[in-house]
């Protein structure tokens, strides 16, 4: 490989955009130990494939996914496929000898998680990862650092939350609505995410789901269009318009964990008022944290052990280089950054893994996701059969 890692992504709509941009800024704010290079971008539409790889910067273009996973010039392979996709691509690259990088959730099915999980074992000389790139955000980083240094003393309680509100009845019948695709609706999509957080943050694994609530409250969802065609096929007007959507719009649920700790999760697409606002507040022993996406460069910070004269919640804006994780990359104090920033932060570290250094704060592999994966699936469950459910019912 050596100084240089060739990359082929696997997908080119929101994701393939925003890890397009990644690849594309790592290196201009980073000093990378390896560079990644963007090889070949991989995807469906033959038409589009050629602006997006000279908009993005891609050397080569294909629809040949098997081909482009087993060339001998690709080093790592990036998947943002539908999760359905996940595991074919995934399994196939690391029979080829590839480091894989996937999009979350790990995939479809927890059969199918676990069958990456364990290719990815038997592929000892590849380096797998998953992209939860919120762990990446200064201040999510900063919370995971001060709860490690042992700042809140024993975790008592964690609530977690991801709203959104595009999934209203009006919102085409996409992948992300089936389950065949899918696996999950809001459950996988956002609820991943918060539980990936919990585990990151605290420490701690999940040992139980106590209660959960799965509702899919639009059922009937009017068809996306396809592109470039006439609506109706060109068949008789009593053409079908709408289509069933069977997975969740929400999902909430109860869980402990190993260290004691108690929380509470909920991950919607449909609370009015909320774009994309995932948060996160631990209350522990001697003090507490609080996270919100839409308030992004921002950690809250309470300290139980102040006099109660001066007590109160501490605004930390993160963005001070040398005290807030990743923020020396990028721009002067108190100068913010966004979204797309995560991912940069995540390739950097990957090059720094992919090079045998460590990175800023760790990286989940598929061994790591799978583990946030069971406790979607015992969510699940527990919503079925309307029970506690214990993470070692579900291998």
């Amino acid at each position: 490989m050596s100084d240089a890692c060739n990359v082929a992504l696997l997908g080119q709509k929101f994701m393939g955009r925003a890890h397009s941009n990644a690849y594309l800024k790592a290196a201009r704010f980073f000093n990378l130990p390896l560079r990644p290079v963007m090889h070949t971008i991989v995807g469906l539409d033959l038409i589009s494939l050629a602006p997006f790889a000279a908009r993005w910067g891609w050397r080569n273009y294909s629809t040949a996914w098997k081909e482009i996973v087993r060339s001998p010039e690709i080093h790592l392979v990036d998947v943002t496929t539908p999760n359905s996709m996940h595991a074919d691509q995934a399994i196939m690259a690391l029979s080829a000898g590839k480091h894989v990088a996937c999009e979350k959730p790990l995939a479809h099915t927890l059969k199918d998680a676990r069958a990456m999980k364990n290719a990815a074992a038997r592929a000892r000389k590849c380096r797998t990862f998953v992209w939860f790139n919120y762990r990446r955000c200064p201040a999510v980083a900063l919370a995971h650092r001060l709860v490690q240094e042992g700042r809140l003393g024993r975790l008592y309680h964690l609530r977690a939350s991801y709203l959104q509100s595009w999934g209203g009845p009006q919102t085409p019948l996409v992948w992300r609505f089936q389950k065949k695709y899918a696996g999950y609706g809001a459950h996988g999509d956002l609820g991943a995410h918060i539980i990936d957080l919990a585990r990151f943050i605290t420490g701690q694994e999940i040992t139980e789901v106590s209660g959960a609530i799965l509702e899919t409250f639009v059922t009937d969802r009017p068809l996306a269009p396809t592109p470039g065609r006439d609506p109706t096929g060109g068949l008789p007007r009593k053409v079908k318009s709408t289509g069933k959507s069977d997975v969740d719009d929400c999902a909430l649920f109860l869980a402990r964990f190993a260290g004691g700790t108690v929380g509470t999760f909920e991950a919607t697409r449909l609370a009015v008022g909320n774009q994309n606002q995932a948060t996160i507040e631990i209350n522990g022993e001697f003090g507490a944290l609080r996270f919100a996406l839409e308030d992004f460069n921002v950690l809250w910070y309470y300290d139980q052990r102040e006099s109660r004269a001066t007590a109160g919640w501490r605004r930390i804006l993160c963005t001070a280089a040398g005290d807030h994780p990743y923020a020396g990359a990028w721009w002067p104090d108190g100068h913010v950054v966004g979204y797309e920033h995560t991912f940069v932060n995540m390739v950097a570290d990957m090059m720094a893994v992919l090079a045998g250094e460590q990175p800023t704060v760790p990286l989940p592999d598929f061994a790591d996701a799978y583990e946030t994966q069971r406790v979607l699936e015992a969510a699940v469950l527990a919503a079925k059969h309307r029970s506690a459910v214990k993470l070692s019912e579900i291998k």
